[in-house]
């Protein structure tokens, strides 16, 4: 969620939001699309050419292909982007041991730190 509210530069975001409004564009369209296609080529088989069948099948298997070509090489450049991101943005917290001659209150001052407040999705190190 951290990398969907801020997936990096301008450009990158931009990308993101034009890909997302594109897929939920072009999915119903291409569904929509290829059904009317698979229907005009059972309604061209019953009662008129063939050939026209097979064109309007193999429209349809180049119309799905091409979307799902768009889909995997979209889908892999914005798990590219991801990787590269969450390498570039890693969030650490230290945990300083307690010592057993200094109080924990007194070794914080010397550090200058606060009392660190956890988060449920942190993990210690």
């Amino acid at each position: 969620l951290q990398w969907l509210r801020n997936p990096g530069p301008q450009r990158e975001r931009r990308t993101l939001f034009g890909d997302m409004v594109c897929f939920l564009f072009i999915t119903p369209l291409a569904t929509i699309s290829g059904w009317l296609c698979l229907r005009g080529a059972v309604d061209h088989l019953h009662f008129s050419s063939r050939l026209e069948a097979i064109g309007l099948i193999a429209l349809t298997v180049a119309l799905f292909t091409i979307y799902l070509f768009w889909t995997l090489v979209s889908f892999r450049y914005h798990c590219r982007l991801y990787n590269e991101w969450c390498q570039t943005n890693q969030r650490v917290i230290l945990f300083i041991p307690k010592s057993a001659n200094i109080p924990c209150t007194h070794q914080q001052s010397l550090l200058g730190l606060q009392p660190p407040q956890r988060n449920s999705k942190e993990t210690t190190v």
